[in-house]
């Protein structure tokens, strides 16, 4: 089968080398088409994404991403937001949980989060009233918040999950919120083994930071869901151990949630864990459950061990090493 790698600024290039070495021990059989897109390609080009990588995106349905950045400034749209839009991901699924060999604070992380991807602040509906006074719209709509809510649902109960929770701030916002919230209730009637409630955000924010182990799965409009998303990551290690999926009914595209990383761009420091995982949930949802799950596991392994890991987890491993000892636990 066909799959688009893009991967990115910075880092990219190192940890998508890491996937394809990867791919061709787990023998997936996925035939990679590489095209160039992001704040490098577009300094030399003009354009963020390369020509041809929409339509492959579009005929093959599977995508790959490294750290993409946008150039600061007018004329440029993040390619996120292009690719979200354009292929109607309306769902990101972001999960998240305690890593053996990965410091942190706790030690019984284990959460999902799944953000509605296509509407809320982040439309980007937002223009000038006058000189002094920018206006932007929260759309929020009934189909949308049905959609995801019934995602989160639909994931918690195919993953053995047991509660999910809705993030709001119904309380202020009691038009858009409110809809999101009234949606996310009516749905949960329909699925009557899974636990509902829901959180107001600063609360849960607060209450992430202090028992997360309360929490399993997280349902929230976009701007919430941007936000819990890596402040979730950081309760586990940080973005470096962050996959993600953005998620729609023709087309899943995964990625590295973490940035190009510049400062170390091309000096094979990079952790490529972040991608790999989100190549692990790629290869779950393409029917190769088995070799997801012996990624993963070797990645558990390397951390556990704490002999090959990379210098943001205290190693000295460079990116290629550390790829080098997964394929020996895969092989």
């Amino acid at each position: 089968m066909k799959a688009v790698l893009i991967p990115g600024d910075g880092i990219g290039r190192e940890i998508a080398q890491s996937v394809r070495t990867i791919s061709d021990v787990l023998d997936t059989g996925i035939q990679w088409q590489e095209f160039e897109a992001g704040a490098e390609y577009a300094a030399a080009n003009g354009e963020l994404i390369a020509p041809g990588t929409l339509d492959a995106i579009e005929d093959c349905g599977w995508a790959l991403k490294g750290p993409t950045a946008t150039p600061i400034g007018k004329g440029f749209r993040s390619i996120n937001v292009q690719l979200r839009q354009r292929f109607h991901t309306y769902a990101n699924l972001r999960p998240v949980r305690t890593l053996p060999g990965v410091a942190t604070r706790f030690d019984q992380v284990d959460l999902v989060i799944v953000r509605e991807n296509t509407e809320d602040l982040y439309k980007g509906i937002e223009y000038m009233l006058d000189e002094d006074t920018a206006n932007g719209v929260k759309l929020i709509t009934r189909a949308a918040c049905e959609r995801i809510s019934r995602f989160a649902f639909d994931y918690a109960r195919a993953n053995g999950r047991k509660k999910v929770t809705c993030v709001h701030k119904a309380n202020i916002m009691k038009l858009t919120d409110g809809l999101f919230l009234s949606t996310f209730r009516e749905v949960a009637k329909d699925y009557p083994d899974i636990a509902a409630d829901d959180c107001i955000i600063d609360a849960l924010c607060m209450k992430l930071v202090q028992r997360p182990e309360q929490f399993d799965t997280l349902v929230a409009p976009n701007l919430y869901g941007d936000i819990i998303s890596d402040l979730c990551a950081g309760l586990v290690g940080g973005l470096g151990f962050a996959p993600s999926a953005n998620i729609g009914d023709k087309t899943r595209i995964y990625e590295a949630v973490h940035g190009s990383a510049p400062d170390i761009a091309g000096q094979n420091k990079a952790n490529p864990s972040a991608i790999l995982m989100a190549f692990a949930m790629m290869l779950n949802d393409l029917g190769m459950a088995d070799k997801a799950a012996r990624l993963n596991g070797a990645i558990l392994e390397l951390l556990t061990e704490g002999k090959t890991l990379t210098a943001d987890v205290g190693g000295t491993a460079t990116t290629t090493e550390f790829t080098a000892a997964l394929a020996d636990k895969l092989r």
